[in-house]
């Protein structure tokens, strides 16, 4: 029988927590410590602060917020959700405090958990960092937008100031450096990051990771529906005209309940532009392709994409539906509102065609065209995009990054049973190469596990120092230059590590001339 291990107690000003030992690693687990609780009489709304008595046994990192999750498409979560995770190295003290990263976890704002399930600590943790995660509400519960005082919108991204906020005030206890905190997160986590970025009046962090997502790469930032209550409590055979008495049923309702009918209603909930109040907790209060400048302009900034990042989006339609979609006319219509003016719609549609497919048509048995044009609409023209903005607003430590390897653990395309060795490296591939994603402890073939090596040392150096490639190293044996206003430097992460310069830039050249024509077009919310 192998004995049990000890298990260490921190104690701060909002409790104590009797955590766990790893069984993989030199670091003890605090898990599923509660951070807030939500309001049993407003569940759409504010969350309300949690403090103990006594000791708390954080030893679960299992829950998760209401949603559909993405691995078997089952309806799961509950409300005792909003729960924080840290990971932290025995080396780490109060005399010896480590640097913090924090990682906000993907899922366009609609599913996601912060469990070790995806993201396991060991491989981060292991270069002397502490690694933290939690949970934050999404859906219906997270991103309800009414425009009222009582539900203003993007509970989610304020359950996530919170997290933020605790983390700050708490970390010094667990062993964490308060002045060293980096935020990271791989889409819609990286599009929270960035509107942290823009919005978050606090210091509560000193350095941020954007992996594959930033606010300018999703539309839904625009006018959510104002009868989504009604609609949703329709769905449930609830009829009202009233969205006071449809919100009160909503409110009642369990979780799973409303995330079925939230589904099966197609009523779409995300980040949206808040109307103001004065005595309610606004955040996004305009789009940020309207601000001048960010409001953390002394943030260190790590920021990238993956050389493919559409590649298994594409992939997996259906041929049939593949078909019958006009890829461009749907992409350019979600980003830019032609007003009505038809003609002016055919003819950019026609150029973006030329641009793309020349005089080729669509075909479902060759799909490139439609990957370059939704990566580079959806995910790199946005990026770029940021990264000038980031510099033009001030920012003047930013680092570059193109994550182009494919192994087996590439975490998309295996979700997706799509083989690793077709195509590039896809949006989100990169997250088994950070973390130890609990269904790929197996795959551990040298250049997979070089790649983990690379990948964690530059994060963590860049938490650490705010420079990924302080010195050169035996594992990487170069120094990554910053972003400059004149060039654009950046590292391409593969089995050879190399330096360039302006990845893609005849396809970015192209779109920001079609953006310098056409940008007053794009969809925006807040022209007041």
């Amino acid at each position: 029988m192998v004995p049990e291990l000890p298990r260490p107690i921190v104690h701060t000003p909002v409790g104590s927590f009797r955590g766990l030992q790893a069984q993989d690693g030199n670091y003890s687990m605090f898990l599923g410590i509660p951070y807030a609780r939500v309001d049993p009489d407003n569940v759409f709304g504010p969350p309300i602060p949690h403090k103990f008595e006594g000791i708390f046994e954080a030893v679960d990192d299992t829950s998760r917020c209401p949603q559909v999750e993405e691995f078997n498409n089952t309806i799961t979560g509950t409300l005792d959700c909003l729960h924080v995770n840290i990971h932290v190295p025995y080396s780490a003290s109060i005399d010896n405090p480590l640097p913090v990263m924090i990682y906000i976890f993907g899922g366009i704002f609609e599913y996601g958990f912060a469990g070790r399930y995806v993201y396991g600590p060991r491989f981060l943790v292991r270069h002397d960092v502490i690694f933290i995660t939690f949970n934050y509400r999404v859906g219906p519960y997270g991103f309800m937008c009414l425009k009222t005082s009582k539900l203003p919108g993007n509970q989610g991204l304020k359950d996530q100031v919170l997290a933020l906020r605790w983390i700050k005030e708490n970390i010094r206890y667990f062993g964490g450096d308060d002045s060293k905190i980096t935020i990271a997160g791989n889409s819609s986590g990286g599009e929270s990051v960035d509107l942290h970025q823009y919005f978050l009046q606090e210091p509560l962090y000193n350095r941020v990771i954007m992996q594959s997502g930033v606010s300018l790469s999703r539309t839904l930032i625009e006018d959510s529906d104002p009868y989504a209550p009604i609609k949703l409590a329709k769905q449930l055979n609830y009829t009202t005209n009233d969205i006071n008495e449809a919100l009160s049923f909503l409110n009642k309702l369990r979780p799973r309940e409303l995330i079925a009918a939230t589904r099966d209603s197609g009523v779409f909930f995300g980040p949206c532009v808040e109307k103001q109040f004065e005595n309610a907790d606004n955040y996004i209060t305009k789009y940020p392709a309207d601000l001048n400048t960010i409001t953390r302009r002394d943030a260190d900034v790590l920021i990238g994409i993956n050389n493919d990042e559409a590649y298994v989006i594409i992939t997996i339609i259906e041929k049939d539906e593949f078909e019958s979609t006009d890829y461009v006319s749907e992409l350019l219509e979600t980003y830019f509102d032609f007003r009505n003016e038809i003609k002016l719609s055919d003819e950019i549609q026609n150029i973006v065609r030329l641009f793309y497919y020349g005089d080729d048509l669509q075909r479902a048995d060759n799909r490139r065209p439609e990957m370059n044009v939704c990566a580079d609409l959806v995910f790199h023209s946005p990026i770029f995009r940021t990264v000038r903005k980031y510099l033009e607003s001030g920012v003047n430590n930013t680092y570059f990054y193109t994550f182009s390897f494919v192994g087996e653990r590439n975490y998309r395309k295996d979700l997706n049973n799509v083989p690793y060795t077709e195509g590039g490296a896809a949006h989100a591939d990169e997250l088994g190469y950070l973390f130890d994603v609990s269904y790929m402890k197996e795959r551990l073939r040298d250049e997979d596990m070089l790649i983990v090596d690379r990948m964690t040392e530059l994060w963590t150096n860049f938490a650490k120092y705010g420079n990924p490639t302080p010195k050169p190293s035996k594992l990487i044996p170069l120094q990554w230059p910053r972003v400059t206003q004149d060039k654009l430097p950046y590292l391409e992460i593969n089995t050879e590590l190399r330096l360039g310069s302006r990845p893609m830039h005849e396809r970015m050249s192209f779109l920001d001339l079609l953006y310098r024509h056409i940008g007053h077009y794009e969809r925006v919310i807040s022209k007041e």
